[in-house]
């Protein structure tokens, strides 16, 4: 968490907001979330570089600025705000880009997972560290039932787990993949080798549209998420099985259980979902 939809929900709110103006100033309090320099270097690179767009890849967003892409990932608990408050820093305040127009750009992270990745334009993004082990986006025509029958085969890696480590399709994470097997049928523990044409074919559409009703619902606020200040998500009043630990299952109103699939918490639904040994 953020997962595809909400960092999809972040990108859609600031890009009216920055696009076209440019960075004055950037102040990093916590320096281990630059990667790819030191934070002085940081710093000097961006100083009057111009936001061009927003774009986004699995979970990163992607700054376009005049010279460089900047690559966030908020991780856990990441967040942007933009605004004109004054006043004392936020402890969980942990980058300030100041801006042309007076207003600053702020990243607040609580666990201090997020990261920031400075690139130049003459670099190839798809081959870089970050975005190389990336799956296809879900929309794309890569993520079809062909090549994730073919990238399924053998393995004996849980589904759950194999579609959590971005490489079969970006952008899911452990809210949506409950939902996504849920309404596929299929157990999050039946190996990903195992999986029949039809259950494949349930993910990949199941994969879409639940995603696109996400972002429709600007995401899903359990915790902590939101896309601005006072903006939280909506989806979380659609779930069906993800945090219903005890509750009836929407189809069959058998009892909602939860277990750890990979260290994950994982909700199902023991009928609808039945492990095949």
């Amino acid at each position: 968490m953020p997962e595809l939809p909400e960092v999809e929900t972040v990108k859609e709110l600031l890009k009216p907001k920055i696009l076209g103006l440019a960075i004055k100033e950037v102040i990093i309090h916590y320096d281990k979330m630059i990667k790819t320099s030191d934070a002085v270097r940081f710093k000097t690179d961006l100083i009057g570089e111009k936001f061009i767009t927003v774009t986004r890849r699995g979970k990163y967003l992607i700054f376009e600025l005049t010279n460089y892409y900047l690559l966030s990932h908020l991780r856990m608990e990441g967040k942007f705000f933009y605004g004109n408050e004054a006043g004392a820093k936020d402890k969980h305040v942990h980058a300030e880009f100041l801006l042309s127009n007076g207003a600053k750009l702020r990243y607040e992270d609580v666990r201090k997972f997020g990261t920031f990745h400075l690139y130049d334009k003459s670099t190839q993004l798809e081959l870089t560290p970050s975005l190389s082990v990336l799956g296809p986006e879900p929309w794309s025509d890569e993520f079809n039932e062909t090549a994730v029958e073919a990238a399924l085969k053998w393995k004996k890696t849980p589904i759950k787990s194999m579609l959590l480590t971005q490489k079969i399709v970006s952008g899911l994470g452990n809210i949506y993949v409950d939902e996504v097997l849920f309404s596929a049928n299929v157990h999050p523990k039946k190996k990903s080798g195992d999986l029949t044409r039809a259950e494949i074919r349930n993910v990949v559409h199941y994969t879409r549209e639940i995603l696109s009703q996400a972002i429709t619902h600007k995401g899903t606020t359990i915790k902590t998420f939101s896309a601005e200040h006072g903006i939280s998500g909506e989806f979380q009043n659609f779930l069906q099985v993800h945090t219903k630990k005890d509750k009836p299952c929407p189809k069959c109103r058998a009892t909602i259980l939860k277990m750890k699939v990979g260290g994950r918490g994982t909700y199902f639904c023991a009928v609808c979902q039945p492990e095949v040994l």
